[in-house]
């Protein structure tokens, strides 16, 4: 061959490598580019429960109560999405989220036009699909073919519907509070579980922290090419140790949500009330559960702190008080189950903040004594004792209010974390009915990161 067509061949093939080289790296730096994250330490992930929208009177959250929160989130979590029995994703309200009349799967998407930085995300799970009697959360992750399933169909749902990534608010067994039981009760308790009765425990605990591992390796596998993200929520009483390999899921998730509130309620602690969603154990206690114990297990099994998103309720936790109650106020203290319900939000041990802001500011016959947090580590709470004279009965809630949830997003600052999650939208004040201002519990927690 002639030293000129070597020359030209061996030239030809320099310039094509070039090119491919160029190409690759292009592809890199997009790549790069994309999965930076603007909000690395400051996210604001706000939820909103869509069956908000069944509420009725001045409760009645709809898409028009979405809007003004916006500008203050860095990304909306709509929910919640459900398993059928064939482990396909499906709506959880169907006439709401894909029916003619309202169709809010798209509805919530559309609204990136407005807010072009706004990161939109469909929740599954959330504790708002009820269970059957497999455990159909469960089931899923022990085989290839539940969880291939599962895929297809958030694929098949991605392909319908706009939304930036998944958010798997996995319904894994609660633990259970302990309870103090007498010699008798003991026995008829133990007799209980030897003939079945009781609460499900989960005998296979090892394999569904393992399936569900594979699962979120599998579907970060699928949404990776889309450039769709996929997020994990940790609901409350879940416990992470057994249920969640952090070094393993790590690397394919952008965030952990934790839902790290709810520790103490009138369903599962009827008879003592106590701060629902502390920052640190109180002091002279046996160590519970609270935000630093959660967001330490993440840390230290290997998550980047810029992944942990601590989870801000927008409600109070209420309970009863009776005549054996404490007149201090001070918790824990005893209780006779939930508070009576809300004017608005009509559910008994739950008051959203406006109602809540609403008992703390009313004329003097019904306002109730607000006990603040000067250390920041506990939570506010505020209570009336049962009347003697009248048998009116008493009322004790912990709740959060702008300066509770600043205190928690500092936090989340002083420990290098990833932002907070506002839960959710329908339950903070967002007609602006306390002091004018719409959404201030989120106002409270952003403006302190």
């Amino acid at each position: 061959m002639p030293e000129y067509h070597r020359m030209t061949l061996c030239q030809k093939t320099t310039a094509r490598m070039k090119t491919l080289l160029l190409t690759i790296f292009s592809v890199l730096c997009i790549q790069t580019a994309l999965s930076v994250d603007p909000h690395e330490h400051s996210k604001v992930v706000c939820y909103w429960n869509s069956t908000a929208y069944e509420r009725q009177g001045p409760a009645k959250f709809q898409l028009e109560d979405v809007r003004p929160a916006l500008s203050l989130c860095t990304h909306l979590v709509y929910g919640y999405a459900h398993i059928n029995p064939d482990f396909e994703v499906v709506p959880g309200s169907p006439n709401l989220d894909t029916g003619s009349g309202y169709s809010y799967y798209r509805l919530a998407t559309q609204l990136k036009r407005s807010f072009p930085d706004l990161k939109i995300y469909l929740s599954i799970g959330g504790n708002s699909d009820p269970y059957d009697e497999e455990h159909k959360y469960l089931v899923l992750t022990e085989t290839s073919e539940g969880r291939t399933k599962f895929i297809n169909s958030v694929n098949r749902l991605l392909n319908d519907y706009d939304f930036d990534g998944i958010d798997l608010a996995w319904q894994f067994p609660p633990v259970r509070p302990k309870k103090q039981r007498s010699a008798i009760g003991s026995f008829w308790h133990g007799l209980k579980k030897k003939l079945g009765y009781g609460k499900f425990k989960d005998d296979k605990e090892q394999e569904h922290r393992d399936g569900f591992t594979i699962l979120v390796r599998d579907l970060k596998t699928q949404l990776r090419p889309r450039f769709k993200s996929l997020t994990v929520t940790v609901l409350p009483h879940v416990n992470a140790s057994v249920y969640y390999d952090a070094r393993l899921l790590a690397p394919n998730i952008e965030a952990v949500h934790l839902f790290t509130f709810d520790q103490k309620t009138p369903e599962m602690h009827p008879k003592e009330a106590d701060f629902p969603a502390p920052i640190y154990s109180s002091y002279g206690r046996v160590a519970e559960d609270n935000i630093d114990v959660s967001a330490r297990y993440w840390l230290e099994h290997g998550t980047p702190g810029s992944k942990i998103v601590v989870g801000i309720p927008t409600y109070a936790r209420t309970w009863k008080l009776t005549s054996d109650s404490q007149i201090s106020g001070v918790p824990p203290i005893v209780t006779d189950g939930p508070g009576a319900p809300g004017p608005h939000t009509n559910e008994p041990g739950v008051l959203s903040y406006s109602e809540m802001c609403a008992k703390l500011t009313e004329h003097a016959a019904g306002r109730l004594r607000r006990v603040s947090d000067p250390s920041k580590k506990y939570g506010s709470y505020a209570y009336q004792s049962v009347n003697s004279d009248t048998g009116e009965e008493g009322i004790w809630a912990g709740y959060e209010d702008p300066d509770t949830a600043g205190n928690k997003a500092a936090y989340v600052k002083s420990k290098g974390l990833g932002g907070v999650a506002i839960v959710d939208l329908s339950l903070d004040d967002f007609r602006g009915v306390c002091t004018g201002d719409k959404y201030p519990i989120i106002r409270g927690a952003k403006y302190k990161l």
